[in-house]
């Protein structure tokens, strides 16, 4: 094994610098507060009171709302991805520009935008009173909450999908269509096979900061759907339990890493074989 000289060591420092400054060092940090109590002593007390029914409900509701906006985004993504995917290099360019380019606005103008949008004298329910139509109430609820993270974190979802199935070899489906394949057969039996790694690198990307995100239950949900996220900054802002804070953000990040180790191996278990 060849010893790395001082140039690429030294080259290699201010990542080493970074990753201890900003990813270790407060990993450190909440795993000292999440096991101390205010006086600094060691205690499992803040990890056994996230067992009060409060708490876990509000842990099972941040799963339930992460998970359903992440199934959302993968039905509306994939059939987008395909069709961008077998799109001219041209075209692909823009559609991927079209994808991203609400991300270059600021997360809050984006919330605010759906705020707009769905307040009871919203710009929606007003175009619907053009037509006689009652107004509908839609800011304030679950599915609201669950609308805000499927447009914030859709094209999480899309662009691996797009890299995965645009690489994928056109003779293969080419050779499934001659071998008698319908062309919905063609995409069951051959491009979702050979996606499934796209697939599990869109769902991480969407789960993830689903299940952590705290503004956009705020603004769209009224304040009246506490998620994870919410719970974790109001011990922070206003409760001022940073060890409890501390806890909550030690759990999730557990089921976070879960999570991900879960999809990590089925998407290394399956490699995408195609059946034809």
């Amino acid at each position: 094994m060849t010893k790395k000289s001082f140039m690429q060591k030294a080259a290699a420092a201010p990542h080493v610098v970074w990753a201890v400054l900003f990813i270790i060092a407060p990993l450190i940090f909440v795993v000292y507060y999440a096991f101390t109590d205010k006086d600094g002593a060691f205690t499992f007390s803040n990890i056994t009171e996230l067992m009060q029914a409060s708490y876990l409900e509000i842990f099972l509701r941040s799963l339930c709302f992460a998970f359903l906006a992440t199934v959302i985004c993968l039905i509306i993504a994939y059939p987008i991805a395909y069709f961008m995917a077998k799109a001219k290099p041209k075209t692909q360019k823009i559609l991927i520009m079209l994808v991203m380019l609400p991300q270059w606005l600021n997360f809050l103008i984006r919330t605010y935008s759906w705020m707009a949008l769905l307040e009871d004298t919203g710009i929606i329910n007003s175009i619907l009173g053009v037509f006689g139509i009652d107004p509908i109430h839609m800011i304030n609820t679950s599915g609201a909450v669950i609308l805000g993270m499927v447009y914030n974190y859709l094209p999480y979802m899309i662009i691996p999908l797009h890299s995965v199935i645009s690489k994928i070899d056109p003779k293969l489906l080419e050779a499934a269509a001659d071998l008698g394949c319908s062309p919905l057969k063609v995409i069951t039996k051959v491009v979702l096979p050979l996606s499934v790694s796209g697939i599990i690198s869109g769902v991480t990307m969407v789960f993830v900061p689903s299940i952590s995100t705290f503004y956009i239950s705020q603004k769209l949900g009224g304040g009246n759907f506490d998620l994870i996220g919410d719970t974790i900054e109001r011990q922070f802002q206003t409760a001022y339990n940073y060890n409890l804070g501390a806890a909550m953000s030690f759990v999730l990040m557990l089921i976070i890493i879960v999570s991900m180790a879960i999809m990590n191996r089925y998407s290394g278990e399956d490699d995408g074989g195609v059946i034809v």
